[in-house]
């Protein structure tokens, strides 16, 4: 589809960190699809941060295909086109033609561009003005932040009305500027100017071209322009080709450089600490969670993360990192336990309520051995997660408890603390082995 890569659900480590486009699907069908800044950081909130929306599908994902681009504008743009193409489900549910964003360019003699949710004529009981509708685009701000960009290449009016000298936007480069509307003086109507010159049929022709741009389309453009420049030059018109010149650094600059998608805030999870202390029979609502995990190649470079989720949310500030001292032994458990041991013997790190371990019963128990050492980390409580069923372990459980089975917020939070620990400890443990060869 569309020359999408595809991953298995859950492999975020398999997504790249730049901005494009990403879809999900089931077993047969297409679900969703969304933009990002980052590709990997954005798939990844919806599954560990869901909205109440992404609850709706986001059990139901198999599979999840992504993009590349070269820039968010070519995320925007090609995230509108590929809607439009493939009618996403969980798309269409959550929007109708009413509330999606679609770029306006009139028909008429001076055409205008503005932002519109299309209207459909006769069918909704409204009159549809003669114009090419672009779209649909998602998110309003994102597409207004676009359209001002491209205006700086392509410059339009927003209005059929112009004052006879030159406005604040034509000052700024972004209007056309004021054109002979007709032979009456003081005539600013611009849809009567019949008789408009070259300047009129060059803003047509760059209304065209930011169409083309608007429709994913851009290589198109970018050759059109670089015709014309090489026909301006033949025929000795050099002002006319340092125009055209300038107009495509001034496009490729725009498309390559230009930020316009809306960061994606993360959720907290203010559920979590309520219900999480209730699974563990906690007095107090869970405020601070620490997560470890170890990371070696056969005991080499071994290293140990903590990292610390506070109120639901990651606070890297509190995140500490262990080189392990033990050497030449592949011996997680002791790794662990040297690592802990450590860690408690720093009472100015604030103790957690709760620790989350990496690891099945048998890191459970060591935790619990080593936190029990201590007076004032008794009173931790411990659970560990085994990845390969997601089976959580609890201290003083004799059973485990299917992570699928608790709430969507505790399994989020589960989920999402063990992959930033892990990621965390293989970080350290690359800058290790990268510093160990160029000793």
């Amino acid at each position: 589809m569309d020359k999408f890569q595809f991953i298995n659900k859950l492999e975020f480590n398999d997504l790249p960190k730049t901005s494009g486009v990403y879809c999900f699907f089931d077993k047969k069908n297409l679900l969703y699809i969304g933009k990002a800044i980052n590709l990997k950081d954005r798939v990844k909130n919806h599954f560990f941060q869901p909205s109440y929306r992404d609850n709706l599908f986001i059990d139901k994902v198999n599979r999840i295909g992504y993009l590349e681009t070269n820039s968010e504008i070519e995320a925007l743009i090609l995230e509108a086109n590929l809607i439009k193409k493939h009618q996403p489900k969980f798309n269409v549910v959550w929007k109708d033609d009413k509330n999606y964003f679609y770029v306006a360019i009139t028909n008429s003699n001076c055409p205008i561009v503005y932002i519109t949710h299309r209207p459909f004529g006769e069918a909704q009981g409204r009159q549809t003005e003669d114009a090419e509708y672009i779209g649909p685009f998602i998110e309003g701000t994102p597409l207004k932040k676009t359209l001002k960009f491209l205006r700086r290449a392509f410059p339009y009016y927003t209005s059929k009305m112009h004052p006879k000298n030159k406005c604040t936007w034509c000052h700024l480069g972004l209007c056309p500027g004021p054109l002979v509307l007709s032979e009456a003086e003081g005539n600013t109507d611009l849809t009567e100017n019949p008789s408009a010159g070259s300047g009129l049929r060059e803003y047509r022709r760059n209304l065209k071209k930011l169409s083309l741009i608007l429709q994913g389309k851009k290589g198109a453009v970018l050759n059109s322009l670089k015709k014309e420049m090489i026909q301006f030059s033949k025929e000795h018109k050099f002002e006319e080709a340092g125009k055209t010149r300038d107009r495509i650094n001034n496009l490729q600059q725009i498309m390559a450089h230009t930020g316009v998608i809306e960061v994606v805030k993360t959720s907290t999870l203010p559920n979590a600490g309520v219900t999480l202390a209730k699974i563990l029979n906690i007095k107090n609502p869970v405020s601070r969670v620490e997560c470890y995990d170890i990371s070696n190649i056969q005991g080499k470079f071994a290293t140990g993360s903590m990292v610390v989720f506070i109120n639901g949310d990651s606070d890297k500030n509190e995140y500490k990192k262990f080189k392990i001292k033990m050497e030449n032994e592949p011996n997680d458990i002791a790794m662990l336990k040297e690592i802990l041991q450590r860690r408690f013997s720093h009472p100015e790190w604030k103790f957690p309520e709760v620790i989350l371990i990496d690891g099945g019963i048998a890191q459970l128990n060591v935790a619990i051995s080593v936190k029990n050492e201590k007076v004032e980390t008794k009173d931790i409580k411990v659970i560990s997660i085994a990845k390969r069923n997601k089976d959580l372990y609890i201290e003083g459980r004799t059973n485990f408890i299917p992570l699928k089975t608790l709430p969507r917020e505790i399994y989020n939070l589960v989920l999402q603390l063990d992959d930033e620990a892990h990621r965390f400890a293989i970080s350290y443990h690359k800058k290790l082995r990268k510093e160990s060869l160029l000793k």
